[in-house]
Parts: structure tokens; C-alpha cells; sequence
């Protein structure tokens, strides 16, 4: 396993790291859980993501409990706020309050005495953006998080945080987490620029496009037990199973055959080829998907194959 710093921070992680988005504490049960955390950590990942929204909080307790048996300096946990387990007046957003009771709540189902990097979910166009980045820095001050970073902000957003930032002297945040595959490059257009001007790395999440990129679908059938087949799961990968998309995963799966990779280890090496890219956040519901997913950081590709990439997933 490869590790790269987040953005222009001096925190490593791993370039592929194990998330828990509708699996953990979810999709699979508790003692799969378990067993992909230790063998993530045995490949080398040092990177795991949550949220306090992830199947209502279940995810950060299994994580939590499966991280206590690593030293926690070996381990990057990053959790996020934005929505809460339940609804109310201060239960939304990016308000302090919602910051700091949110933070609270998380390092207790965790059961941690700080997490590595804190992150806003979404933007919050109802909280004045200073008051969530003096929440975020008080709270890096208290030691409650090492660092602070966002999902799904615009270019704008984040050119304005760090003007905010730099004008009251508030430290800087690290990354930004964007869904981000072949399939989905439209970042690329404005948000990367942006990042990249100011140090802010990528720990993208969907790589696999929900595994539509794996290339189990490309024949349009939807295997039994996939994340397509299940009636709750699937909604958002159903959308993307269009004719046109199924064309370009048929023509990923012969390109990386003829390289001896499989669909989902090309995406990923692709992914990883980005300079803003220092994260591919993984689901895995089985060891033998971790497995091959994390070779992906072995693999360096070539100028040809990444040309043929952007021809075949053009912008």
C-alpha cells in the first residue's frame, strides 16, 4: 500500500482506504464488519471513513469498536456532520451549536478522544460561513479533531473558506470529499482547479460509481445480492444504468483485460493517476473485493492506457 499526504497537510493516508456507506452497521453484518476492518488494516489502509448519518450512528459504533484493537496513532479516522439522527430545530447544518454537540456525539459512538479529520457534509447556505469555520477551528483547538475538511462543495465555497480562513487567522481546511469516478469527472472542471489552488486534497468517495464500474453489470442483468438488486440500495445505481453507460463499462472491462487487471482495479489506478487525488474511499462487503480493490495502489499506469481511458469516459 501507497500513502500520500492530504492535500497540503502533512497527514498520510493510504491511496485506498475502507468506508461505511450503507455497510457497515448496514448491508452486512457485524462480524463481516469486523473481519474487513482487520484485514483493510493488515493490507496496509490507514484511512476509514464514516458519518454520523451512516445508518444511524451504527456505522461509527462497529468502526469504532473494531479501530480499538489498532494503535490509534496507526489509524486516520474521519467522520462528518451535517445531518443528525433525528430531526428538530439545531438537528441540521453548520451551526456551531450543531458542530459541537454533533462532534461530541460522534467521538462517543466512536468511543475516541478526537478524530483525525472532521468534515461538513454539505454546504449550509443558512449558517454564515465563518461561524462553522470558527466552530471547526475551536474545536481543532480543544483537540477534539486534527483537521477539518468538507463533501460536495462548490468551487466558489471553497475559494471563500479560504478566504475567510486566511482573513481571521483560522487554520486551513485539508480536503474536500466529492464523488468522483469515470463515470462522474465533472469536478474536474472547477472544483479540482480550486482545491488545488488553495492545498486541499481528495478523498473521493464512488469510485466504482456504486459498482457499475466493477463491471458486474455489463451485460444490463442485475446479479442477485448486488447493491443494484436490492430494492433499498440500489435506487441512486439504477439511474445509472443506462445503455450508454453500460457501453463504456463493457469497453473498461476489454481494456483491462487486456492489461490482466480487473474493471474495478483500472478504475481505481485511474483515479489514483489524479495529482488532487490522495483517497479512494472503498466499500467492500466481502474480503475478496477488498483484496483485489487495495492492489489498485500497486499500479502505475501508462500514458496510452490513460489516453484510451479519457477517450473511451471523455469529459
Amino acid at each position: 500500500m501507497k500513502y500520500r499526504k492530504l492535500g497540503a497537510s502533512g497527514l498520510e493516508i493510504s491511496e485506498i482506504s475502507l468506508g461505511s456507506w450503507m455497510t457497515v452497521g448496514g448491508s452486512i453484518e457485524d462480524a463481516t464488519s469486523a473481519e474487513l476492518v482487520r484485514r483493510a488494516f493488515d493490507l496496509g489502509v490507514n484511512f476509514f471513513d464514516t458519518a454520523n448519518a451512516y445508518n444511524a450512528g451504527k456505522a461509527e459504533e462497529i468502526l469504532g469498536k473494531e479501530l480499538a484493537q489498532f494503535k490509534r496513532s496507526s489509524v486516520v479516522v474521519a467522520t462528518k456532520t451535517f445531518w443528525d439522527l433525528e430531526s428538530g430545530p439545531n438537528l441540521l447544518g453548520l451551526s456551531r451549536k450543531h458542530i459541537m454537540e454533533s462532534c461530541d456525539a460522534s467521538l462517543k459512538r466512536l468511543n475516541m478522544d478526537y478524530v483525525d479529520l472532521f468534515q461538513c457534509h454539505r454546504y449550509d447556505p443558512t449558517t454564515p460561513l465563518l461561524e462553522t469555520l470558527r466552530a471547526l477551528d475551536d474545536l481543532q483547538s480543544a483537540g477534539k479533531i486534527l483537521y477539518a475538511g468538507v463533501s460536495q462543495w462548490s468551487a466558489a465555497e471553497i475559494l471563500e473558506a479560504r478566504r475567510l480562513a486566511r482573513k481571521h487567522n483560522l487554520r486551513p481546511l485539508i480536503s474536500d470529499q466529492p464523488v468522483y469516478n469515470l463515470l462522474n469527472r465533472g469536478q474536474e472542471k472547477e472544483v479540482m482547479p480550486a482545491c488545488d489552488e488553495v492545498g486541499m486534497g481528495w478523498v473521493i468517495y464512488s469510485p466504482l460509481a456504486q459498482g457499475l464500474l466493477t463491471g458486474k453489470y455489463a451485460n444490463g442483468k442485475l446479479p442477485k445480492g448486488s447493491r443494484a438488486a436490492d430494492e433499498k440500495r440500489g435506487q441512486w445505481l439504477k439511474a445509472l444504468l443506462t445503455p450508454e453507460n453500460l457501453k463504456k463499462t463493457k469497453g473498461l472491462a476489454e481494456l483491462a483485460r487486456s492489461l490482466t487487471l480487473s474493471s474495478s482495479q483500472l478504475a481505481l489506478a485511474w483515479a489514483l493517476s489524479k495529482k488532487t487525488v490522495a483517497s479512494a474511499i472503498t466499500g467492500a462487503t466481502s474480503v475478496s473485493q477488498l483484496e483485489e480493490n487495495a492492489k489498485a495502489s500497486d499500479i502505475t499506469l501508462s500514458a496510452k492506457t490513460l489516453t484510451e481511458l479519457e477517450s473511451l469516459f471523455p469529459l
